[in-house]
């Protein structure tokens, strides 16, 4: 191949700006001209390319965010859609293209393999919901941010002695959640995964007051049923039952800005550079994540065909440590 292409979307990740510079260098290094597409699959689609090199993608390392920009795009969902976006890379000269982005990305990118254009996937996205990855780009840094948030609302929480409710990102997946309650302590952690409701919630909490806990912090994941506002309005109206407040703190999109950490940085300069490679070297129709320390490939087909599991034994683990 002699040109190649990248582009970032849906949900920007720390560590997309790490990525996207591994494979701009390891393509160029591997023979090839690395274009970049500019709003994701709505940028491909009006032909927003622009050839990279090496100094453009310099000081980007440790930036948040992604360069390329994102956005979403209903237009790539149309049945024509896949056509006409091979046909503004085609008329460009490109012969393969990296995406780079979480499950709508990867949806997309399988349509274009499907297709039949060359097309290699960077897991990337806060969620940790990609099949194909252990962790994917992004996940570290959000999680650090959410712990830093945890530990903060605890002091506050001790302090006062009530039970705060915090919320974090993770979509239907609650490996966030789950993560950061172990790591935060949290007297219970709510998931999509495993639905609670807040009569039981009320009882454990109950308990761990009895046991001499004289505050409590939850996590919530934005997924579970009830969230975390659902949850304080609950015990709000039930104030004088159980005596004590549950204040609701949703972190939002907080979680996905910042610098990468060192992880993040790592890891998507790992599988930025495993993608141009690869791409390169005739491989097609996979992503690319990091499975028991290796960055392997795995058939876009196969991602799509499960869904990712919560750890069970790091759900075991929140479930002893919680009491």
């Amino acid at each position: 191949m002699r040109k190649i292409a990248v582009l970032t979307s849906g949900g920007d990740a720390p560590g997309m700006n790490a990525a996207i510079r591994a494979v701009v260098r390891a393509g160029v290094a591997g023979g090839a001209e690395v274009h970049g597409v500019r709003r994701g699959f709505a940028g491909l689609l009006a032909g927003d390319l622009s050839v990279l090199g090496p100094r453009d993608v310099g000081g980007i390392l440790g930036r948040g965010g992604t360069i390329l920009g994102s956005a979403r795009c209903t237009e790539f969902r149309k049945a024509d859609g896949p056509a006409r976006a091979i046909e503004a890379l085609t008329s460009r000269g490109i012969e393969g293209l990296v995406v780079i982005g979480g499950n709508g990305s990867q949806a997309g990118a399988l349509a274009l393999a499907r297709a039949g254009f060359p097309v290699v996937g960077v897991a990337s996205t806060i969620d940790n919901d990609l099949p194909g990855s252990d962790v994917t780009i992004g996940v570290d840094t959000a999680l650090n941010i959410a712990l830093e948030a945890i530990d903060r609302l605890r002091t506050t929480a001790t302090s006062h002695h009530r039970a705060f409710l915090v919320e974090v990102m993770g979509r239907d997946c609650g490996y966030l959640a789950l993560a950061a309650g172990v790591a935060g302590g949290a007297e219970a952690i709510l998931l999509p995964e495993h639905p609670t409701s807040p009569e039981e919630l009320a009882a454990h909490l109950a308990g761990c007051n009895a046991r001499g806990k004289q505050h409590a912090l939850v996590v919530v994941a934005e997924g579970a049923t009830p969230d975390a506002t659902e949850i304080e309005r609950w015990f709000r109206e039930r104030h004088a039952e159980f005596g004590f407040e549950a204040r609701a703190t949703v972190l939002g999109h907080v979680q996905r800005g910042g610098a990468p950490t060192a992880f993040d940085r790592l890891l998507a300069t790992r599988l930025g550079a495993a993608a141009a490679e690869r791409l390169l070297a005739g491989e097609r129709g996979v992503l690319i994540g990091l499975i028991d320390g290796d960055i392997r490939s795995t058939p876009h087909e196969r991602v799509f065909a499960e869904k990712k599991p919560l750890d069970p034994e790091l759900l075991r683990l929140a479930h002893v440590l919680e009491r």
